[in-house]
């Protein structure tokens, strides 16, 4: 069997450490317990840089409580032998950036990760004549994994995929968390200041949700979250605010402060539906993959928002964040499509469907997978939400190592869920002889 390739972690959305290395002495901005959200924020001007200046802010490391174990996991069971190491990287990003931009720093990480793997003696030189490595992205990692094999194609060397809880189409958590600050993507810090961070921070905006029937508007108002007419005004006051504080020229009346507002708020979720666009369309065979390549792990059976009513008052919107709207039909639903109104908690399970990828492929998990000595991560799942910790599954672990290296399974500890409205004997996932369960 061919020695398994380097693989890399990639994480989700602000689980990713920040430094600001302006000081001589390096500062934490954010980290599991410390968020500094003033120091955090994207200047308006240009959200390459932030808002508050001098600074230079990096990404240090990834979260520990979601990917320790992960990380661990997989350099321990991908290897054949005790001295047989497999590099498993974690990638660490700016998580506030647009993703095109995290993709291209991804793909130089991609070629640093192959030129050191090159240099390890137990790769040497086999892995020189075909170097390729193997992609694990939780959440908004599978967002730039999957950008980064549209835009790079063969040129980026890819072998295998994992995806898990990806929201490929989007999460309502997004819209609360730009609307009001708080919501289950990242942490429930003081609504306020998060707020405003988020209405300036470009990533979040490719977390919007575009799938079919999760977004009821009334009528006279737009039909997409990718269109400022859709959003309420406050909006654009916030952005303002950041620009009459923060803003280069000072001298600006502020009518022309809320037209640079507005076209910054415009352009925002102008790029954030071109890169929705280009997952849609993403073509697996472009870059030398097929879907049994490709794993992709849902989250389900978490009461989630599966939906959003948008109304509309004296021609304004004005969201309304319904409890009715959070659901979990897994086992209750008696159609196929009531059991799809799930999710992990974060992401519907309509929000994490990838258009590229065939549907009777996709593996489903529950809460109910984790084992039995896995008290520690039902208790974090019960309290602090599935999606975040569903990284932590021992099962999901094995499942990896197996998609990743081919291995059979002698003891039949690997399993998946079927999706709603798929027959075992159409089931497909890209593991051979996955054991469907429940």
């Amino acid at each position: 069997m061919a020695k398994p390739n380097p693989t890399i972690v990639v994480p989700g959305i602000t689980a990713s450490y920040l430094r600001d290395y302006y000081p001589v002495s390096p500062e934490t901005i954010w980290a599991v317990l410390h968020k500094d959200y003033e120091r955090a924020v994207l200047h308006p001007d240009n959200l390459d840089y932030e808002a508050r200046e001098p600074a230079r802010i990096l990404p240090d490391q990834v979260y520990e409580i979601a990917y320790r174990e992960l990380i661990e996991e997989l350099r321990h069971n991908l290897r054949r032998a005790e001295d047989d190491t497999v590099p498993v990287y974690p990638f660490p990003y700016d998580w506030r950036l647009p993703l095109e931009a995290i993709e291209e720093q991804f793909a130089e990480f991609v070629e640093e990760v192959i030129d050191r793997t090159k240099l390890m003696r137990n790769y040497h030189p086999d892995y020189a004549a075909d170097p390729k490595v193997n992609l694990v992205g939780h959440s908004m990692g599978g967002l730039v994994i999957a950008g980064y094999v549209d835009a790079y194609g063969a040129r980026g060397r890819i072998d295998k995929v994992v995806s898990l809880a990806s929201p490929f189409r989007g999460s309502f958590e997004a819209v609360i968390k730009v609307t009001t600050g708080t919501a289950n993507l990242g942490t429930e810090p003081p609504g306020s200041r998060e707020r405003e961070a988020a209405r300036l921070t470009p990533a979040l905006y490719h977390l919007m949700p575009s799938f079919r029937h999760g977004l009821v508007v009334d009528n006279g108002l737009p039909n997409s979250l990718f269109d400022p007419g859709l959003w309420q005004p406050s909006i654009v006051d916030t952005i303002g605010e950041f620009i009459r504080l923060h803003g280069v020229d000072p001298g600006k009346s502020k009518g022309q402060i809320r037209q640079q507002a507005a076209a910054l708020f415009a352009d925002l979720l102008e790029e954030a539906k071109k890169h929705r666009r280009r997952l849609d369309r993403l073509d697996l065979a472009h870059a030398g993959l097929s879907a049994r390549d490709w794993l992709c792990v849902l989250g389900v059976h978490a009461t989630t928002r599966v939906r959003l009513h948008v109304r509309n008052v004296a021609g304004k919107p004005d969201f309304a964040f319904h409890t009715k709207d959070r659901d979990d039909s897994w086992e209750t639903g008696d159609t196929p499509e009531k059991r799809r109104l799930t999710g992990d908690g974060t992401v519907p399970f309509e929000g994490a469907l990838p258009r590229f990828l065939p549907y009777e492929s996709l593996v489903c998990v529950t809460p109910d997978d984790y084992g039995y000595w896995e008290i520690a991560d039902k208790a974090a799942t019960r309290f602090g939400g599935f999606h975040g910790i569903l990284p932590n599954m021992n099962m999901l672990h094995r499942l990896i190592v197996r998609h990743l290296t081919g291995r059979p399974d002698r003891h039949g500890n690997t399993w998946g869920r079927l999706p709603p409205g798929v027959g075992k004997a159409d089931w497909d996932p890209p593991v051979p002889n996955l054991t469907p369960k429940g």
